[in-house]
């Protein structure tokens, strides 16, 4: 069965297909093949500094290299905060009904969208697509798979079609003075002449 994106309105329940939009879908895409003598594609391969290894393309995802060249395999990693503290893994949100909850526009332009996606409605109760149609946009949970931080998406519709923009919240930190130093007003007491001299540069 398809993985859907089911969120929840007013406790009615919509559930949505999705396809990925990226730059190739929308423009196409070339590609570069590099070719041998015989017109065999070549594949990229890495050799390590001491050239006791070649690496192939997949080979480092299946685990790491400690700084004294043991090798771990993934399996045996475990997540951590930078406090230490062991990370806490975040279930998948596919299939899995997400409370809508409207945000305002300010919001959506506060979101830092890595990933755009076209959804076709399985399940479209009448409550839900109103408010899409009227403009209206709502928040919801998002997480393609399990993993340790979940992401937030945007729900919304144009005349092209019901989208979901997903992303992380940014949060501008502000830098402001802390005092500002008032500069006292020279008088004509201090001799101070305001006429330039261009004779002098």
């Amino acid at each position: 069965m398809a993985a859907t994106i089911n969120v929840s309105l007013s406790g009615s329940e919509a559930v949505f297909a999705f396809s990925p939009v990226d730059r190739a879908a929308l423009y196409g895409k070339r590609r570069r093949l590099a070719l041998d003598e015989t017109g065999t594609p070549c594949s990229r391969a890495s050799l390590l500094d001491d050239g006791s290894l070649l690496l192939r393309t997949g080979m480092t995802a299946q685990g790491y290299f400690l700084p004294d060249g043991v090798w771990v395999a993934q399996g045996e990693l475990e997540a951590i905060l930078a406090d230490g503290m062991p990370a806490t893994q975040v279930a998948s949100t596919l299939g899995e009904s997400q409370e809508l909850t409207e945000i305002s526009p300010d919001e959506l332009l506060d979101l830092h969208v890595h990933n755009v996606y076209l959804l076709q409605p399985e399940s479209l109760p009448d409550v839900v697509s109103e408010a899409l149609q009227s403009g209206r946009l709502f928040r919801f949970a998002f997480n393609f798979r399990a993993d340790y931080s979940c992401e937030t998406g945007v729900l919304l519709a144009n005349d092209e079609g019901i989208w979901a923009l997903i992303g992380y919240p940014l949060a501008p930190e502000w830098q402001e003075l802390t005092s500002i130093t008032a500069v006292a007003a020279a008088s004509d007491e201090d001799g101070a002449d305001d006429d330039l001299d261009f004779e002098m540069f």
